[in-house]
């Protein structure tokens, strides 16, 4: 093919217009029992985090010790917890906190990996190199063991933790991105905007960056249900969102000796809303893959 031929398209085939991919995409999911299950169980955890307040029977943190520990009734459906707060509530509205911190986080992460991800895989060379050493480095230190030396640097709020899984995530994003930019670097539409003299920014976010966003959607789609188990965790060692939030990780971490006296309800439906969520993602991202795949 000929310096012209690329630089105006002849021989190749015809692409289809971008709105009518999306298009596709979106009549595929519709049809996706797997991404419908997940988007169904996800928003109604959405619903509780906006409108939780107004759906309780009772205040989350109002503490009652007189009816401490009662098992679940039809006055408390899942129990109160050693000091006479209803489960139900907390679990309710306790979905706020994971699913704004999280998103957040994994929205930093999918913003600084696909930048790094586009860089490395576009230049290649000496900046693949150290960029791709430094993200090795990151990722050779244990999540939590990194997390937790950040936020005894930076402090437990919520930004703090947002900053820190968002840097942890970035990564493995970034890795994702370069396989996928550098595929895409070889093909001809890249050639055509180097025959035109167009500039690496034009050629990495205007011409690249649109035809690599599935993988990142999806990878991004698999790294909040990690974040979602991260922030947990955090909140379950003390070091993530602070009481008197009803976290659901941290309402684990407060409740869990509970268990050994027979008090299972103070733990277990926080452990399975952490779950039901974790899963839901999983399904989604399934759904989104399979999706892009089909396209």
């Amino acid at each position: 093919m000929t310096a012209a031929e690329v630089k105006t398209g002849i021989d190749r085939p015809v692409a289809r217009p971008r709105h009518d991919r999306v298009r596709l995409v979106l009549r595929t999911l519709s049809r996706s029992g797997v991404f419908l299950s997940g988007f169904a169980i996800i928003l109604f955890w959405v619903c509780c985090a906006l409108f939780g307040n107004y759906l309780v029977p009772y205040d989350p943190l109002a503490s009652d010790i007189i009816n401490a520990l009662v098992p679940p009734s039809s006055a408390h459906w899942f129990g109160t917890d050693q000091l006479g707060r209803d489960v139900f509530s907390r679990v309710i509205v306790g979905s706020r906190d994971i699913l704004v911190v999280a998103p957040a986080a994994t929205l930093l992460a999918t913003v600084i990996g696909s930048a790094l991800g586009l860089c490395t895989g576009y230049f290649r060379g000496f900046v693949d190199d150290v960029v791709s050493r430094l993200m090795e480095a990151v990722m050779a230190i244990p999540g939590v063991i990194l997390a937790l030396l950040a936020i005894v640097s930076l402090g437990t709020s919520k930004v703090a933790v947002i900053v820190v899984i968002g840097l942890s995530f970035a990564p493995n994003i970034a890795r994702t991105v370069r396989s996928a930019v550098m595929q895409e670097r070889e093909l001809d539409y890249v050639a055509a905007a180097h025959l035109r003299r167009e500039s690496a920014v034009h050629v990495m976010f205007v011409e690249i960056l649109p035809n690599v966003i599935p993988p990142i959607l999806v990878e991004s789609t698999v790294r909040l249900g990690y974040a979602i188990f991260a922030v947990a965790t955090l909140s379950f060692i003390g070091f993530g969102i602070q009481p008197p939030s009803p976290d659901w990780g941290l309402s684990i971490s407060t409740n869990y000796g509970m268990i050994n006296g027979g008090f299972w309800w103070t733990v277990l439906f926080d452990a399975l809303a952490i779950a039901s969520v974790v899963i839901a993602v999983n399904l989604v991202a399934d759904g989104v893959q399979g999706a892009f795949n089909e396209r």
